[in-house]
C-alpha cells in the first residue's frame, strides 16, 4: 500500500539525540506555588509544563497544562489558590540527553507521556524538556507550514511565495539523509496542494462573476508525476476534470479549469506544452464521456499519444467528488487489465528509451549534459505502469506499482530492489542538480552535468542506468503472461 509523505519520512529520529531538539532553559516549580502561579508562568514563558527539583538539580515532579486543566475543570475558580504540590506527578518519566530521539519517541509511546525531561547522562541533572509537539513540529513544520501557507492562498502570488520555499526545503531534506522519493513526494503533494488551491479560487471566483456554482457533480485530477506523487522541481501542469455533467455544462467546466490553469501558471506552474489542461475539451469530460475514450484507446492504442494516454492513469484526486474519480480509476483500470494490444504498444515504447550511454560506458552527453528522464526515470515510470495495468492494480506510484506486481509473483525480488533502487539514485542526481542550477539562477530540467558528480556517484548512476536494460523484457513478460489482478 503506498503511503502519504509525512508517513515515510525520515531518518531524522535516528541521527540526531536528545540534546539537539530539546527546550531550554528548563522551566521550574518554586516549592508552594499556587496553580495560578504555575498558569501564569507558563503563559509566560510559553510551555506546557513545569518542573521541580531537588537539591542536586534532579527532577522530582511535573505539573503540565492538562494537570491544571483537570483541577480547574473539577474543583473550579477555587483551584487557582491551591498548592502546587497536589497536582505534581511523580516519578518523572526522563531521558537522557545524549539519547537519539527515537528513544524519545518510543519512550513517549510506551509510557503515553507527552513530555519527558531531559537529563545529563552522569548526574541525572535536568537540563531541558522534549515535548511531542515539538518533536512534530520540528520534524514536520516545514511541510506544515507550506501546506498551511497554500489553503490560506488567497491568490497567485501567495502560491508562488509558497512553492518558492520548495528547493530549500528539498535541498535540507536529502541533506538529513531523506530519500529522493519521499522528497519527490513531498514536492508532488505541494503541486497537487497548488492545484486544489487554484481551483477553489477559481470556484469562488466565478461565483463571485455570476458565474454560479458546479452544474453537476465533478473532480479536478492531477495526472503524470503529480498524480504518481514523483514530481521534481521543474513541474508543469498535468490536469483534468471529470464530471457528471451534460453537453449543456461544459462552459462552466470549461472556464474553471482555464481560470484554474491561469492562476497555475501566474503562480510558478507553467502550461502544459503538451495542452495536457482541463482547459482542453480533450482533458474535460463526463464520466460517460471517458470511459468512452478510455475504450476507444484500449481498441485502438495510437503509438504517438501512448505517453499522454499512460499518465491518464497517474490521475489523483485533488477536489470535487473523489467518489467520481474512483469510479473512472476502476473503470479504467479493469478494463485496462484485458486490453492485449495496448498493454503490447505500452510495453513496446521502453524500447525506444535508451540509457544514455555509449559503446564505450560513457555518457552520452548534448551540450555537457545527459538526459536522465528520457533515459532514465521515463523507462521504469512506462515499465511499471504497463505491467500494474495488466494486474488491474490501482497503486500510481512506480514503487507502488513494483511491489504490487512483485506480490502478483510475476516480478522477482532482486528484479523489483534493483528497479527501485536505480529510480531513487536517478530521481536524487536530478534532484540535486535542480537545487543547483536553480539556486545557480538557471532553468532547472532532468539533464544533468555528470561532471560535478564524484567518481563513486557517476558509477553508482551508471549501474543504475544499466538496470534498465532488462526493462523491456521484464516487461513483455508480465503483459504477455495469462495471469490477471
Amino acid at each position: 500500500m503506498d503511503k502519504t509523505p509525512l508517513e515515510r519520512l525520515d531518518s531524522f529520529p535516528y541521527r540526531h539525540r536528545v540534546a539537539e531538539v530539546m527546550g531550554t532553559p528548563l522551566s521550574i516549580a518554586e516549592p508552594g506555588m499556587t496553580l495560578e502561579a504555575a498558569s501564569r508562568r507558563m503563559v509566560e514563558e510559553k510551555v506546557s509544563s513545569l518542573v521541580t527539583l531537588d537539591e542536586a538539580g534532579r527532577p522530582t515532579g511535573i505539573v503540565t497544562e492538562r494537570d491544571i486543566l483537570r483541577a480547574l475543570a473539577q474543583d473550579g475558580a477555587d483551584a487557582a489558590a491551591d498548592r502546587i504540590e497536589a497536582f505534581l506527578s511523580s516519578p518523572v518519566h526522563d531521558i537522557r540527553s545524549d539519547a537519539f530521539v527515537y528513544k524519545a519517541l518510543g519512550r513517549m509511546m510506551a509510557r503515553k507521556v507527552r513530555h519527558l525531561v531531559a537529563v545529563e547522562p552522569a548526574t541525572r541533572r535536568a537540563v531541558g524538556m522534549i515535548t511531542g509537539r515539538a518533536l512534530l513540529k520540528l520534524r514536520i513544520g516545514d511541510t506544515l507550514q507550506l501546506g498551511d501557507r497554500l489553503d490560506a492562498a488567497q491568490n497567485a502570488a501567495d502560491m508562488a511565495a509558497a512553492r518558492a520555499e520548495l528547493p530549500g526545503l528539498v535541498r535540507r531534506m536529502l541533506a538529513e539523509g531523506v530519500g529522493a522519493m519521499n522528497a519527490a513526494a513531498v514536492i508532488s503533494q505541494v503541486y497537487c496542494d497548488m492545484t486544489r488551491r487554484a481551483t477553489e479560487l477559481a470556484v469562488a471566483a466565478m461565483a463571485e462573476d455570476g458565474k454560479g456554482g458546479p452544474p453537476a457533480p465533478w473532480a479536478m485530477l492531477v495526472l503524470g508525476s503529480g498524480g504518481r506523487g514523483e514530481s521534481l522541481l521543474a513541474p508543469d501542469q498535468d490536469n483534468a476534470i471529470v464530471h457528471e455533467g451534460g453537453e449543456a455544462d461544459d462552459p462552466w467546466f470549461e472556464e474553471v479549469g482555464r481560470r484554474t490553469s491561469d492562476l497555475l501558471d501566474a503562480a510558478g506552474i507553467p502550461y502544459c506544452t503538451g495542452k495536457v489542461m482541463a482547459s482542453n475539451e480533450v482533458w474535460r469530460r463526463s464520466l460517460a464521456g471517458w470511459e468512452e475514450e478510455v475504450l476507444r484507446w484500449l481498441r485502438t492504442p495510437e503509438p504517438e499519444a501512448l505517453l499522454l494516454i499512460g499518465i491518464f492513469f497517474d490521475f489523483v484526486a485533488v477536489h470535487g467528488d473523489f467518489a467520481l474519480a474512483r469510479r473512472l480509476r476502476k473503470f479504467a483500470v479493469e478494463h485496462a487489465a484485458g486490453a492485449q494490444l495496448f498493454l503490447q504498444q505500452m510495453a513496446a515504447q521502453i524500447e525506444h528509451h535508451h540509457a544514455p550511454l555509449g559503446l564505450f560506458g560513457g555518457f552520452k552527453l548534448k551540450e555537457g549534459r545527459v538526459d536522465l528522464k528520457l533515459g532514465g526515470l521515463l523507462p521504469i515510470t512506462c515499465g511499471a505502469r504497463a505491467m500494474a495495468l495488466k494486474l488491474a492494480s490501482p497503486a500510481t506510484s512506480t514503487a507502488g506499482r513494483l511491489a504490487a506486481v512483485h506480490e502478483s509473483g510475476t516480478l522477482v525480488q532482486e528484479d523489483m530492489d534493483n528497479l527501485c533502487a536505480a529510480f531513487q539514485t536517478v530521481t536524487r542526481i536530478i534532484l540535486e542538480q535542480q537545487i543547483e542550477d536553480i539556486e545557480a539562477g538557471l532553468e532547472p530540467g532532468p539533464r544533468v552535468d555528470p561532471k560535478r558528480l564524484p567518481r563513486s556517484i557517476q558509477a553508482k548512476l551508471k549501474q543504475a542506468l544499466r538496470v534498465l536494460e532488462g526493462l523491456p523484457l521484464m516487461t513483455r513478460d508480465v503483459v504477455t503472461s495469462s495471469r490477471r489482478g
